[in-house]
C-alpha cells in the first residue's frame, strides 16, 4: 500500500479524484472548493476587521482553512519523504525553446535563472517574481478566485465568469510565453 503513495499518480487517476472532489463537497456538505479565498480568512483572522472586505465571519470558513494547512502539510511531507526527485519531467522540445531564451538550468522545480535569490535582484527578478507575483494576486481576487477555483469549480458548476476567467487565463499564459518572455529574457 505504501508504494502507492511514493510515486506520482497518472494524469488519468489524479485528475478524476480531484474532479470528484467537487460534486462530493456540493452534495455532501453544500460547499464550493476554494483555496485562494482562504488567503482572505487568514488577513481577517491576523488583523482583526482593519477594513470592510475582512468584516464577515470567517468562522463559517474554517473547513476550507483547515484543507489548506492539510494540502500544505501534506505537500511538505511528500517533499520530505516521498519524493525521490525534485527534477520536473520536461518535453525535449520545451527544454529547446527554454535554452533559446537563456534558461538552462533544470535542476530544481523552478529554473534557478528566475526563480532564485540571485535572481530576484535582476531586472528579470524583479518583473517575473515581484511585478507578477503582484498581478497574480491582484487578478486572483479581481476574477474573484483563483486559475484552478474557475478551471475545476466554476466549470463545472457552468458559471459563465469561469468560462470567460479561464480564457482570458489561458490567452494571458500563451501572450507571456510567446510574447513577452522572449523580450524580457533575452
Amino acid at each position: 500500500m505504501i508504494e502507492i503513495v511514493k510515486e506520482s499518480w497518472p494524469w488519468y487517476i489524479a485528475g478524476p479524484l480531484i474532479g470528484l472532489f467537487v460534486p462530493a463537497l456540493l452534495l455532501f456538505d453544500n460547499k464550493q472548493f476554494s483555496i485562494s479565498s482562504t488567503f482572505r480568512d487568514f488577513c481577517a483572522y491576523v488583523v482583526p476587521n482593519p477594513v470592510e472586505y475582512f468584516r464577515y465571519n470567517s468562522k463559517e470558513h474554517l473547513w476550507r482553512n483547515i484543507f489548506v494547512l492539510g494540502v500544505l502539510t501534506g505537500g511538505a511531507l511528500s517533499a520530505l519523504f516521498l519524493s525521490n526527485t525534485n527534477n520536473v519531467e520536461i518535453s525535449s522540445n520545451t527544454l529547446h525553446d527554454l535554452k533559446t531564451l537563456g534558461i538552462s538550468n533544470f535542476s530544481g522545480m523552478a529554473p534557478a535563472e528566475i526563480f532564485s535569490w540571485s535572481g530576484l535582484f535582476s531586472l528579470k527578478g524583479v518583473v517575473f517574481i515581484i511585478i507578477g507575483g503582484f498581478l497574480v494576486g491582484f487578478g486572483t481576487r479581481y476574477a474573484d478566485g483563483c486559475t484552478s477555483g474557475h478551471a475545476i469549480t466554476g466549470l463545472s458548476l457552468l458559471a459563465p465568469s469561469s468560462f470567460i476567467a479561464v480564457i482570458g487565463f489561458f490567452a494571458g499564459g500563451l501572450l507571456s510565453v510567446h510574447l513577452l518572455f522572449p523580450l524580457i529574457l533575452n
